[in-house]
């Protein structure tokens, strides 16, 4: 039983498939195959189940990824903390976000953070979901995510940065681009722009709607606020969309504030903070300056 075993068949429960790792780490499925085959061997016991769609974990193997993603990821940690003290003020640190959270809660964090530490190499990862992002703290490859913070998640510690107020996106022509103010209960008879429904800032917007009974309709799907936007701007539809840092009306755009509904809370995913590297720990403290100095 080696590390690289342990390591290929967490990632194998991780994807469900023996071929989507071959490609991920440039080999032969046969390859991936022997890894958890020696494992097997070893154990004593099957810990995969092929099904129609891919493989998953038996009740075995679901114990033995828990115990080599635990395992894996400190001494993953550990390798990290040595560089960092060996070399100072070098490393990685490595965050899922996307390019609207950087456009709109680090650029400015960022920008100081690489003039502090020019050494460090940031990496920053796009992540399709929270579970994802928690799955990718629990096993090492991620030191931090920016998310919309839910309920608690075994395993990871979160830590709210910013509250953000909701707004209604729409054309500056648009019948509502001169109210100062929206009740919720007005959005009800609005066709609007949706983020997908498995996003957590969606969800958060519909139970903020529910809590006041109202519902929202939509006929205009989108990947992230800044695409929603756009799209208001453009006409196509009106956005509901949290107040981000740096939004505001521009010449075709207006944004009217929502005050009733609950606001979004974002902010930071960790496995532990008090586990984090230091040149993670900077860039962390570096964004929650720059919001509680900058941000509104």
């Amino acid at each position: 039983m080696t590390l690289d075993d342990l390591r290929v068949f967490v990632a194998v429960c991780r994807a469900g498939s023996l071929s989507a790792v071959a490609r991920e780490l440039g080999c032969t499925q046969s390859a991936v195959s022997q890894h958890v085959k020696r494992l097997e061997r070893e154990t004593g016991v099957a810990l995969l189940e092929r099904q129609s769609r891919g493989v998953v974990p038996t009740a075995a193997g679901r114990v033995l990824e828990t115990a080599a993603a635990e395992g894996i990821s400190g001494l993953d940690l550990a390798v990290r903390q040595l560089r960092d003290l060996v070399d100072g003020e070098s490393g990685f640190v490595r965050v899922a976000t996307g390019a609207t959270t950087v456009r709109h809660f680090m650029g400015d964090a960022v920008v100081e953070y690489r003039r502090r530490h020019p050494r460090v190499n940031l990496e920053f990862r796009t992540v399709s979901s929270g579970r994802g992002s928690f799955d990718a703290l629990s096993d090492g490859t991620l030191d931090l995510a920016w998310i919309t913070l839910g309920p608690p998640v075994r395993g990871i510690e979160q830590r709210a940065v910013a509250e953000l107020p909701w707004v209604l996106a729409v054309r500056a022509d648009d019948p509502l681009a001169g109210r100062d103010r929206l009740e919720p209960g007005e959005l009800a008879d609005l066709r609007l722009i949706r983020l997908p429904p498995n996003s957590a800032s969606a969800a958060h917007l519909e139970a903020a709607g529910g809590e006041l009974g109202v519902r929202f309709a939509y006929d205009t799907s989108v990947a992230d606020w800044d695409t929603a936007l756009l799209l208001a701007e453009l006409g196509v539809g009106r956005a509901v969309v949290p107040a981000l840092s740096g939004l505001a009306a521009t010449a075709g755009l207006r944004l009217i504030p929502v005050p009733e509904l609950r606001p979004l809370p974002v902010g930071w995913a960790v496995r532990r903070w008090d586990a984090l590297s230091p040149p993670a720990r900077a860039f962390a403290d570096a964004v929650e300056e720059f919001r509680q100095g900058h941000g509104r």
